[in-house]
């Protein structure tokens, strides 16, 4: 599969989650109190199953999930959130896709732009970059002795898979969005735990930056990831191993 993100990207995302586990927790609360919202039973909102999937695998306990979910009917509940997503460029023309959860859109506007801005970057039109990337779910599973390549093949065609990569300390599975529930229900009847389990957008190819350009861009993203709306950001920046394992 071209340009799916290798398993020490996400070791590094692990890496930053634990640096940074209040904050990671408080973004994973709110989706999971706006997906409750309405309905806050997984076994009929399958949105907020596939949200709890994703706080599992981030290592957030069962509690906090818990108390986001009753959250629903209270504090969130009196507040408007929408989700809104943000395209545009970093330095040196790479493609960046900003999802997030607001109750002020002019506030969230504000800030992705004035840091993408500081950073060398911009916002553009919706479509300028989404073309870029696919979008798609990804469950990553820990590679260990008792679990074998061919049973996690055999139960990703099970499943309803479009792929499996294997790396070194993982097995990236990868579904269309149509399919990623019932994988993700599948493969967790199957007894597998997650590292990592979301929808998500692929870059088709990535970009290298030269050091400075790259120092630019990496201090965006940290910005980025510590203002409280945004949710995700997917780009098409290749980072450097060293870079990701700080």
């Amino acid at each position: 599969m071209s340009g799916h993100s290798k398993w020490h990207n996400i070791q590094a995302k692990k890496g930053k989650a634990d640096a940074a586990r209040g904050k990671i927790f408080t973004k994973l609360g709110r989706e999971l109190a706006v997906a409750a919202k309405g309905n806050p039973n997984p076994s009929t909102n399958s949105k907020l199953a596939d949200v709890i999937a994703k706080a599992k695998a981030a290592n957030m306990p069962n509690d906090n999930i818990e108390r986001s979910i009753k959250k629903a009917a209270g504090e969130v509940g009196d507040k408007d959130y929408k989700e809104l997503t943000y395209e545009g460029y970093g330095v040196g023309g790479a493609a960046v896709i900003i999802t997030t959860l607001t109750d002020n859109n002019n506030r969230t506007a504000g800030d992705v732009r004035a840091i993408m801005s500081k950073h060398g970057g911009s916002l553009g039109m919706t479509g300028c970059v989404s073309y870029m990337f696919d979008t798609k779910g990804v469950i990553v599973v820990e590679r260990t002795p008792d679990l074998t390549e061919d049973e996690v093949t055999d139960y990703a065609i099970e499943a309803g898979a479009d792929d499996v990569v294997t790396e070194d300390d993982a097995f990236e599975i990868y579904t269309s969005v149509a399919a990623f529930s019932e994988a993700r229900r599948f493969l967790e009847a199957k007894g597998l735990s997650f590292l990592q389990a979301e929808i998500t957008q692929i870059p088709q190819n990535k970009i290298t930056l030269a050091s400075e350009k790259l120092e630019t861009f990496r201090k965006m993203l940290d910005k980025l990831e510590e203002n409280d709306d945004v949710q995700n950001i997917y780009h098409n920046v290749e980072l450097p191993e060293e870079d990701e394992e700080e």
